[in-house]
């Protein structure tokens, strides 16, 4: 039989006419070929690992003593630190995806016996890893610091699923961005300009009604402070005072999974559409 090499180590099966075997197969590959990259230069995981831990000891040592929160500032903060992080990490797929391009190789990768599609699903599961990486250091440190998980199995469960979710969304319009831009370095910039208001406008990492009165509106309405306040109802942790009553922040974890799934509807499609024109003569 045939063989398709994308790397020295890994080889798989050529294609198959059709089945969702042969997609798994193949999105396998590209997935581990991303993980090889990681092996080799593990500084790549500085960003999921040092940055959030780092983070999570500025606020709960440095900021803490200064910010007073009903349950402790402690128990707090986690939900937004994994929160923020995740959503920096959109910076990650999309460095790596404008890299690629930029390179060439996903031009390569075009002459081989697999489906285009295989490229971006592998791309997704190999950045989910190093996004769950991220959630398990964050959520370790928390317990050095004092944080716990105060709820039930069932809801403990849910804010799992709804971070899983959360990071998901990100690694696609992370994606999405890399596929627009024309430089690598383009992604940081556009990462910084909408993310950073977006996750300190917020009740991220202060309570909400300690906000300017102008800046209370925005973050009532602000995505990032829902996903916070869904966290850590199902974590049972600290909840912010909320300034303005909505029905997203009255209802975040409802609201909370719709906004992923909507945005998802949207940006997965637009991703992929986007890689195609990206990827055609």
């Amino acid at each position: 039989m045939s063989t398709l090499q994308i790397n020295p180590t890994t080889q798989v099966p050529a294609r198959p006419s059709s089945g969702l075997t042969a997609w798994w197969t193949e999105t396998r590959v590209f997935a581990l070929r991303n993980l090889e990259h990681i092996r080799q230069v593990p500084e790549k995981l500085l960003d999921v690992t040092l940055q959030p831990l780092m983070f999570v000891m500025l606020f709960a040592y440095v900021f803490g003593g200064a910010i007073k929160v009903e349950g402790g500032y402690r128990d707090f903060i986690l939900a937004g630190v994994m929160i923020q992080s995740l959503t920096f990490g959109m910076m990650g797929p999309g460095t790596a995806i404008a890299t690629d391009l930029t390179e060439g190789v996903i031009d390569r990768f075009r002459s081989l016996p697999v489906r285009r599609t295989a490229y971006l699903s592998g791309h997704y599961v190999a950045e989910l890893v190093g996004q769950v990486l991220s959630m398990v250091v964050l959520m370790g440190a928390g317990l050095l610091i004092g944080w716990g998980i105060h709820s039930s199995v069932v809801s403990a469960l849910g804010g799992f699923a709804l971070l899983l979710v959360f990071s998901s969304l990100m690694i696609w319009i992370g994606t999405y961005v890399g596929l627009l831009v024309r430089a690598p370095d383009a992604v940081m910039g556009v990462a910084f300009v909408v993310v950073f208001p977006l996750t300190f406008v917020s009740s991220t990492f202060v309570p909400m009604d300690t906000l300017p009165g102008f800046l209370q509106g925005f973050a009532t309405w602000n995505p990032i402070t829902v996903m916070v306040a869904a966290v850590r109802e199902l974590f049972g942790n600290a909840p912010s005072p909320i300034a303005h009553h909505t029905w997203p922040l009255d209802h975040p974890v409802p609201a909370a999974f719709a906004y992923c799934a909507v945005l998802l509807a949207v940006v997965v499609p637009l991703t992929i559409r986007r890689y195609r024109v990206r990827t055609t003569d």
